[in-house]
């Protein structure tokens, strides 16, 4: 495989494949991202405590069976795993839509749709990084992590763009049909890619709980992975309690058309696409450990722009707030993953990604209900100014780490952790 120094992946055929997948994808989800709480903020009148909830019910998957979904997908092979809960979304969306023009769409309707989709992405995003490994070589994984992110940022920045228009012009619920055919589409190009993994072998009788006990201990007594999933862990929570109010805030305290909202999210999208650009790079300058606890650092600050934001001018210089935000997100999550998935022996990496995703993620609902809470006792502009404020102190796990000096590059091959 190509050293990640030079990049080269682009030039094989499956990881292209891969590339295009995950783009029509994130696509979908930067869609459905946007048109979601849309239906429920302007089709369906929900007051601040209502879209809290559908936040948290989004996130809930990541708590609900965010362990064993590990242990599952490490009986499993990863490429079926991900062609198959792509199109399992793209079937859920689909009710939405259906039931809007039946006339029975409900908020009860949208926490379930919610809930059934947030639990499919665990899956999904449990075999996609652990398959990753698999597909380009542990040598290649930081530039396959930053070629990736770039595609998703591109996403970022059309899927706002796209889906603002689209609901001014159809609505919210229509608007989640073209999330439904990304998610669609997305599954069928995972099945052009060739190269599959062998079936895992069993190790004994399969017991579940020894399973996700070895994921967690492997983890949690790992001093950096430890250090990663609990700053994860802080900042989820505060980016929960805020995104949960940053559309309350834009459409009804900012008066905001939904064209306009999509131009601020895609900003967001900007960021982060310059971030996947220069995650390498930076993390090569500053050290792939120091980089992921200095972008945390100089950029979650910034996102308190945003709640001194008035009608005008202001909102849209409070925007680079968010898009500064996006940027050290995608810089921190390149050089993590990497390092998350060189630390990792194959046969732990889907315990491994489950047991970082339910820890760090796991506190999102809660950070969903706190900010539909907190929204309801102090509005939405006090719940942005306590949601930075979280953000800000995520830094704290890592910095107080062996990532505050770690410099050199993760070794390339995981070592087997004693049994």
């Amino acid at each position: 495989m190509p050293n990640s120094s030079r990049p080269g992946l682009l030039r094989q055929p499956d990881f292209r494949r891969l590339v295009a997948a995950t783009a029509v994808g994130q696509l979908g989800d930067r869609i459905i991202f946007l048109a979601l709480p849309f239906v429920a903020v302007s089709a369906l009148h929900a007051d601040e405590f209502q879209v809290g909830l559908l936040t948290a019910a989004a996130a809930a998957g990541s708590l609900l069976v965010g362990l064993p979904a590990g242990a599952w997908v490490d009986r499993m092979r990863k490429r079926s795993v991900m062609i198959g809960t792509d199109l399992a979304r793209a079937l859920i969306l689909l009710t939405v839509p259906l039931g809007w023009w039946s006339g029975r769409l409900e908020v009860r309707w949208l926490y379930a749709v919610a809930l059934a989709h947030g639990v499919l992405t665990v899956f999904f995003d449990v075999a996609y990084v652990s398959y990753l490994p698999h597909l380009v070589g542990r040598g290649s994984l930081m530039e396959g992590n930053a070629k990736l992110s770039a595609t998703r940022s591109v996403t970022s920045v059309g899927g706002p763009a796209l889906a603002g228009p689209l609901i001014g012009l159809v609505g919210a619920p229509v608007t989640l049909l073209a999330g439904s055919a990304g998610m669609a589409m997305s599954g069928l190009l995972a099945m052009t890619v060739r190269k599959r993994e062998e079936m895992p072998e069993p190790r004994g009788r399969p017991r579940l709980g020894r399973e996700i006990e070895e994921g967690l201990k492997f983890v949690l007594k790992h001093p950096t992975l430890r250090s990663i999933v609990l700053a994860d862990a802080v900042f989820n929570i505060s980016l929960a309690a805020y995104q949960s109010m940053l559309l309350v805030f834009l459409d009804r305290q900012l008066g905001l058309r939904p064209f306009e909202v999509g131009l601020v999210l895609s900003g967001m999208g900007c960021g982060a696409l310059l971030g996947a650009l220069t995650a390498t790079t930076l993390s090569k300058r500053a050290g792939q450990g120091r980089v992921i606890w200095l972008a945390s650092l100089v950029t979650c600050p910034l996102t308190a722009v945003m709640p001194m934001a008035r009608p005008g001018w202001s909102t849209y210089a409070a925007a680079t707030g968010l898009a500064a935000l996006s940027f050290g997100g995608v810089v921190r999550v390149v050089a993590q993953s990497s390092l998350q998935q060189a630390l990792t022996p194959d046969r732990l990496m889907g315990r491994m990604s489950a047991t970082t995703r339910f820890v760090a993620w796991g506190g999102v609902p809660l950070g969903g209900l706190l900010g539909g809470a907190s929204g309801t006792a102090f509005g939405a502009a006090g719940t942005l100014w306590i949601g930075a404020a979280g953000m800000t102190s995520s830094v704290l796990p890592t910095f107080l780490s062996p990532l505050r000096t770690l410099r050199g590059s993760p070794v390339e091959t995981a070592p087997e952790p004693a049994r």
